[in-house]
């Protein structure tokens, strides 16, 4: 077999092309070129860009095979995330590469614009010595206002205590008590405003923070601030700014960022107490080190259908590791279900109890919604767009979590109700070190028995000589038991035989043990990958 392609559109670092050279034909194109980049994507698995190339509907479109968009950064600006969705593919990013880097810029920021750095460097090189004129300001004890404590917020303040500042924050998604485990006071906006002698802006751009910072904010800071953008341009008014400095009204500021970008012609470049930068904040070695192989290894587990933590278009957080082993099991559990149930559920409920229902299993949720697609749609099903084919079928999903498992340490199970009433589950656990993975109830039926890539189950009237007449007809036709169990709800009842098999039951072979015992319910399942 051929292996898969992936288009790299950008400069991506050389360990990251290493990574996916162990495992994928690595195919390069200018991306910002849509006369190659459209044809190119016509046959590839998976494209990795930066921040030059649109991936819009028409690129999605054309992209037959598609599987995942990897953004190697952090913004995803130029990628269309809902159009992706719709198409189910998965669009990743790299959403930790640059925090340091970003960190790191915003503090120098605010220490170039603290002490002139910028203006007095300009005037020493043209022959100037100007001492007196560029007398800066110390951080010691001064207060720092931090927009923002996310990861990279949390880092910028870590940094500025180590200097001695006092640092507040404004984060309506922060706890106070998380903020002052980090020695943080959170406050709101306006005092934090009115406050520092110092902010730097960490928030991501969208509609509740574009103009944040604006002529209304900037009309309460002290005439001394000095405010570092090392974020995303546009959350602070660049006109704002202008207007604030020429009138004296804020003390010197940081700009890494611009609303429109390339900007090599601002306002804002006619002050000398505003040191000015080309969006600089992830453009260090390391951070580019790491964008490349991130998105590399988000891209292996993409194409090798296994979750991908960094996914943007999936529902749920990163995955847990007590999480990580289930998430195979649930899927198959998933397969299974529809194999049982021969039809689409009205209504599923995916329940998971034990000591794994402590954590964020959201995504059990989607594994199960992705093995109960799999084999009825004809498009590749991903962890993207299972709950889309839910949605469009109008099938209910519902997530069930409980700490009470009497009989496993975790059990993960699928149940549903089909359009006629009937009812159909499916359980199964991980057991042992090598974390086995067993189906330990099928409708309500108890049984044990390891899960396999040919399974076969049979319900019928429990009676003599049943389980005789299976065994003889598999092995007239050549097909080998590897497990088999026989389980009824009582004696002369409803009996079920589970059979895990080394090969396919040919559909023939399958009709005459139907005939042949009078099953009321014969089911295979291929769990082949």
């Amino acid at each position: 077999m051929s292996k898969p392609a992936v288009l790299v559109a950008e400069e991506l670092s050389p360990a990251g092309i290493a990574l996916l050279e162990e495992d994928f034909e690595v195919r390069r194109v200018d991306g910002s070129d849509r006369s190659q980049l459209l044809p190119a994507l016509a046959d590839v698995d998976a494209l990795i860009v930066r921040s030059a190339t649109k991936v819009d509907a028409e690129a999605l479109a054309a992209a037959g095979r598609l599987q995942v968009v990897a953004r190697a950064g952090v913004g995803l600006d130029n990628v269309d995330v809902e159009a992706a969705t719709k198409a189910g593919v998965l669009v990743v990013n790299a959403p930790t590469s640059n925090i340091i880097s970003a960190a790191e810029q915003a503090v120098n920021l605010l220490l170039a614009s603290a002490r002139n750095t910028a203006p007095a460097h300009n005037a020493l090189v043209n022959g100037e010595w100007k001492r007196s004129k560029y007398t800066g300001v110390e951080l010691y004890e001064k207060t720092v206002g931090i927009v923002g404590l996310g990861r990279i917020g949390a880092l910028v303040a870590q940094r500025m205590l180590a200097f001695g500042t006092r640092a507040i924050a404004y984060d309506p998604f922060v706890q106070p008590a998380r903020a002052a485990q980090m020695g943080v006071e959170v406050t709101t906006l306006d005092d934090l405003l009115e406050r520092s002698d110092f902010i730097t802006i960490h928030l991501p751009k969208n509609k509740d923070t574009l103009g944040l910072i604006g002529e209304e904010a900037l009309r309460k800071v002290k005439p001394t601030v000095r405010i570092v953008n090392a974020a995303r341009g546009g959350i602070l008014d660049e006109d704002a700014l202008y207007q604030a400095l020429k009138e004296g009204r804020v003390g010197g500021a940081g700009i890494d960022v611009f609303a429109k970008e390339p900007c090599t012609d601002s306002p804002l470049f006619e002050f000398e107490n505003v040191v000015v930068a080309p969006h600089l904040g992830a453009s260090t070695h390391e951070a580019q080190e790491k964008a490349g192989t991130q998105v590399a290894r988000s891209v292996k587990l993409a194409l090798s259908g296994e979750f991908v933590p960094d996914a943007v278009n999936v529902q749920g957080t990163g995955v847990a590791e007590e999480i990580k082993p289930g998430l195979p099991l649930t899927e198959k559990l998933g397969r299974v279900f529809t194999a049982l149930a021969g039809t689409i559920a009205s209504r599923i409920d995916v329940e998971v109890r034990g000591e794994i229902a402590a954590h964020d299993v959201k995504v059990l949720e989607l594994a199960a919604l992705k093995g109960v697609f799999a084999d009825v749609v004809e498009d590749a099903v991903t962890f993207v767009n299972a709950p889309l084919l839910a949605k469009e079928r109008g099938v209910e999903v519902n997530l069930v979590t409980s700490d009470d498992s009497s009989d496993w340490r975790n059990l993960i199970s699928v149940r549903g109700v089909l359009a006629d009433g009937t009812r159909v589950s499916v359980s199964g656990t991980l057991t042992g070190p090598r974390q086995i993975e067993k189906l330990v109830e099928v409708n309500n039926y108890t049984l044990e028995i390891g899960l396999a890539e040919h399974m076969v189950f049979l319900s019928y009237d429990d009676r003599p000589g049943m389980v005789g007449k299976v065994g003889a007809l598999l092995g007239e036709a050549g097909v080998n038991i590897a497990g088999m169990q026989v389980i009824r709800d009582e004696e002369g009842g409803q009996a079920l035989i589970a059979l895990t098999v080394d090969s396919a039951v040919p559909e023939p072979v399958l009709a005459s043990i139907s005939a042949e015992i009078d099953a009321a319910v014969t089911r295979q399942v291929d769990l082949e990958d």
